[in-house]
């Protein structure tokens, strides 16, 4: 598995890359290995404002659906339309282009409750 130490990562196992203030989200490789094969990825909060930690889509796997949760608050400025035919780009490529949403940050302080590479992964092996 891999951990990208230019990342942010979350408790719920997505992935934060920052470009100023907008940001690329996705699942972790951790988490695309636990859920299997992906089949379906459903975001229909384009344009739509979230706080950090709510549900800005699902991720649905062979096996199990799962809730894809907004590391930190802002708009959902762009939902990755090549999943939308290529779902298993999360499985073959979860850090390039396997990314699910881009959002433009309303608060940035939020990134400090945010994990690096290396406290992610203690996280997981918890």
């Amino acid at each position: 598995m891999t951990f990208p130490e230019n990342l942010k990562y979350t408790k719920e196992h997505e992935w934060v890359l920052i470009e100023g203030d907008t940001a690329k989200i996705g699942i972790t490789d951790f988490a695309q290995r636990e859920l299997g094969d992906i089949v379906y990825v459903e975001v229909d909060t384009e344009g739509e404002d979230l706080e950090k930690d709510e549900v800005f889509g699902t991720v649905e796997a062979v096996k199990t659906v799962s809730d894809l949760f907004m590391p930190v608050g802002g708009e959902v400025i762009e939902f990755n339309e090549a999943l939308e035919d290529e779902p298993e780009l999360i499985n073959k490529d979860p850090y390039g282009k396997g990314w699910i949403i881009k959002i433009k940050m309303s608060n940035m302080d939020e990134l400090a409750d945010l994990l690096d590479a290396q406290s992610y992964q203690k996280n997981i092996k918890a």
